[in-house]
């Protein structure tokens, strides 16, 4: 049976090196969850929206990827994403060491996905 994906998109962590990820960055492993957090007071974006790795703020999703998640998380629907490092290379620059992908969670019952 076909089921359509549920990734939204993949994307590196924007402005990783600007913010506390150093702190962390033995805990991020391939597969770890982050979370996004709307952060709609950013004076430069007001659809920025954050990644954090439990209290430690990572940086930010690129501005081009931000329209679609920030007015969910706006509205209070953050649960419907789910959030993980599925790239992790050390050796790149700070800026490219780490993607993250965004699904969408699949909420409906067995049996009811689209054929």
């Amino acid at each position: 049976m076909y089921v359509r994906s549920r990734n939204l998109f993949d994307c590196h962590i924007a402005g990783f090196a600007y913010y506390d990820g150093l702190d962390v960055i033995n805990e991020l492993q391939l597969g770890t969850s982050v979370s996004l957090v709307s952060d709609s007071e950013n004076p430069h974006d007001p659809d920025a929206v954050a990644i954090y790795f439990g209290e430690t703020k990572l940086g930010y999703i690129p501005k081009a990827k931000t329209f679609y998640v920030s007015k969910h998380l706006y509205f209070g629907h953050d649960n419907i994403f789910e959030v993980k490092i599925n790239y992790r290379n050390l050796e790149e620059h700070p800026e490219r060491q780490f993607r993250i992908v965004v699904r969408v969670n699949d909420n409906r019952k067995r049996g009811s996905f689209d054929v």
